[in-house]
């Protein structure tokens, strides 16, 4: 067998990067001209603006590499159902008659039929659908959204030309290859979230400015909308750190815009909760959860009830593997496990080897109280993913901007000594582009499963797609009863739904056995039956009693 089929994209790539890293310490060139550019744009204040347009142009640029993708996680349908619920006017959909063929992952069916998730992704997908005919122009922009927000917030910790790398830098490393820019996911809203919150605060702290208290009112809302617990849990550092320095703070000048705009967007989601839940305090997260999960959300809660399952792979995502990794998340090996596991994803995606030496030189400036406040925000938010037994990137999204403001305190502190490693980072972001850009067209056989990584190479088109498209070229209504093998992995779910579904081209089902499935076929009557039986590979065929 060939010697790179053992590797990962990662290793590659990481690979790479570090050997890149090490050439560039040799570039002496100062690249005078370029560097007096840049300095006049970010002292400009409409620096951010630029940055988020940077972003916006790198990631369309490389479409004809990373096109449009297709959704392939449980989360990315959940959203894209909330943005064709959103798109169509509704704000969550009836429950179908025939439900039962069609609960799946993340969805809710009772009391209505929505993403289990927070709005706001959903919200800003819906946009995209609506304004451009695509749900990912709302990923797009939402990206370009975040990098802005990154050099804004930084701009209040550090000097404009620092600020302006770190918001580059994020255009480069989150906005181009990895899944916040290239996935359906999330991630960029959340960052933003946390963006606002912290730039805020050393601007209020200077001038308690009304507008600034309105940004980190709305950074708070962001952050309520789609990460709530880490989210909660960002807002709450940051807000001791505030409390720590409250003398410096003009009350009666933050407060008022920050409560208007808490208590609107407060009497805004009750509304939500109401129309989709049920209530106006149920969080959309609670109802799934009590639907179908045995595993709490943290660790140190005792299990929920036993549920009794309609479909085998329900059973085998909700007991199989999230009851499991619970259960293993609560004894002192497991949890060192999968601490390693978190450890090793987040280094992965937000840092790498290129970032490594600049986040370690932060901590030769722990005397500093900046840097003090950075790793008191960074621990707060480690501590808070300890309980929580599933992980990615995103879950600690709101930490982002404390990610890129220690890596920027350790570059200037670098800078002193140094100046040949910092002025080898960014030329080796930009290096990696043109290497990630060339491994894509390149025929060496590299392992295509994406890590999470800020260049993830690969995006499992499931069946699903394929089909659908063979589908929809026939014509007409199809209904596809779909029938799983006993090895189908949960993670490859076909049975997901638009929002309307009895006016969808295409139905897919889950078979429930022939009387179940005769009275789902006398509902579509109209529509072409299909049977696809998964083993692993799809096979579709006429559906047959």
């Amino acid at each position: 067998m060939d010697f790179w089929l053992f590797w990962q994209w990662k290793d590659a790539l990481f690979a790479v990067e570090t050997l890149l890293v090490v050439v560039l310490l040799a570039f002496t060139c100062r690249l005078a001209g370029a560097e007096r550019a840049l300095k006049h744009l970010a002292s400009h204040r409409l620096a951010p603006l630029a940055v988020g347009a940077f972003a916006l142009v790198l990631r369309a640029a490389v479409l004809p590499v990373e096109p449009i993708p297709s959704p392939n996680v449980h989360d990315e349908f959940s959203y894209l159902l909330a943005a064709d619920t959103f798109a169509h006017g509704r704000l969550a959909n009836p429950t179908h008659p025939m439900w039962e063929h069609f609960e799946t992952f993340h969805v809710d069916q009772f009391p209505t039929y929505q993403s289990m998730y927070p709005p706001l992704q959903g919200l800003v997908l819906a946009a995209g659908q609506v304004l451009v005919g695509t749900a990912f122009a709302g990923v797009w922009l939402s990206a370009g959204v975040m990098c802005a927000g990154l050099c804004w917030a930084l701009r209040g910790w550090f000097p404009p030309g620092w600020a302006l790398l770190g918001g580059a830098s994020a255009a480069i490393r989150l906005a181009m290859f990895s899944y916040w820019g290239d996935s359906y996911w999330g991630g960029a809203l959340v960052a933003t979230g946390g963006a606002l919150v912290f730039g805020a605060l050393p601007r209020l702290i200077r001038s308690s400015r009304p507008r600034d208290a309105l940004l980190a009112a709305l950074g708070v809302v962001m952050l309520a909308n789609t990460r709530p617990y880490e989210g909660s849990v960002f807002v709450l550092a940051v807000g001791l750190v505030a409390l720590w320095q409250v003398r410096k703070l003009r009350l009666r000048a933050i407060l008022p815009p920050a409560c208007a705009v808490l208590v609107c967007a407060g009497a805004l989601m009750a509304y939500y909760n109401w129309r989709v839940f049920g209530s106006p305090t149920t969080m959309p997260y609670t109802v799934n959860r009590k639907t179908y999960s045995v595993a709490p959300v943290f660790s140190f809660q005792a299990p929920y009830p036993e549920v009794s399952y309609r479909h085998q792979e329900m059973l085998a995502y909700y007991i199989g593997l999230q009851l499991s990794r619970y259960e293993s998340a609560r004894t002192l090996e497991g949890l060192f496990l999968i601490s390693v596991k978190k450890l090793d994803e987040t280094w992965s995606f937000y840092i790498g080897p290129v970032l490594t030496l600049p986040l370690l030189a932060s901590l030769w400036t722990w005397r500093s109280r900046r840097t003090k406040v950075l790793l008191f925000l960074a621990a707060l938010m480690a501590v808070s993913s300890l309980v929580i037994p599933p992980f990615a990137p995103h879950y600690i999204a709101p930490a982002t901007v404390v990610i890129y403001a220690l890596i920027l305190q350790g570059m200037r502190a670098l800078s002193r000594d140094l100046p040949r490693v910092v002025r080898a980072i960014p030329l080796t972001c930009i290096g990696m582009v043109v290497v990630r850009l060339a491994l894509a067209a390149s025929p060496i056989p590299l392992n295509p499963v994406p890590p999470m990584t800020w260049a993830r190479n690969a995006h499992p088109v499931l069946g699903r797609e394929i089909i659908a498209a063979d589908l929809l070229a026939k014509g007409g209504q199809h209904l596809v009863i779909v029938h799983y093998g006993p090895e189908h992995s949960s993670y490859s779910e076909y049975v997901y739904n638009d929002a309307d579904i009895d006016a969808s081209p295409i139905v897919w089902a889950r078979d429930m056995g022939p009387e179940k499935n005769a009275e789902l076929v006398s509902y579509f009557r109209s529509r072409k039956v299909w049977l696809l039986d998964v083993r692993p590979e799809p096979f579709l065929s006429p559906y047959g009693p």
